[in-house]
């Protein structure tokens, strides 16, 4: 069984007309995009960090991560994990004086942690064996091509080869 890769996120699209945002996750040292779809909240959570937004009271996430470090749990990683029935799964890795807890979450949530603490994403093998995965290198504008031709997609079409 093949370690999970390493990713990191390469773009983060709004689709409005869906009221939802695509990450693509970017597999490094490799060739692989992976497309998913997440909602509108945690899209926006994600791109706010991302973009280094300073706001006045604390998220959902920036709450969430304020607790874990105040209890003394450490986020080592996050793993996109599985696709079962055009759903992703993911989990987050917590260290506590060297105990490792691992927590069932879905790959939005654990995005936005990640973006916070700094930690790495991986991507568990079976997920690139099972989902529709876009080739690398690709042009800046192919990546245009790509946002624009996405806004148009809703996530069966996406999925719909995968069955």
């Amino acid at each position: 069984m093949e370690q999970p890769k390493e990713a990191k996120i390469f773009s983060l699209i709004l689709i409005p007309m869906l009221g939802q945002y695509v990450v693509t996750l970017e597999e490094l040292g490799g060739v692989r995009l992976v497309p998913i779809w997440i909602g509108v909240n945690e899209g926006n959570a994600i791109m706010l960090k991302l973009q280094n937004e300073k706001l006045p009271r604390p998220m959902t996430h920036d709450l969430l991560v304020n607790i874990l470090g105040d209890v003394g749990l450490k986020v080592e990683k996050i793993i996109i994990s599985d696709l079962k029935d055009d759903t992703y799964f993911a989990a987050i890795h917590i260290v506590k004086d060297g105990q490792k807890i691992e927590v069932d979450s879905r790959p939005s949530d654990a995005m936005a942690i990640a973006v916070r603490t700094n930690s790495p994403i991986y991507i568990d093998d079976k997920v690139f064996q099972k989902c529709p995965v876009i080739k690398k290198p690709i042009t800046e504008e192919e990546v245009e091509e790509f946002k624009k031709n996405i806004q148009g997609l809703k996530p069966e079409d996406f999925f719909k080869d995968t069955k």
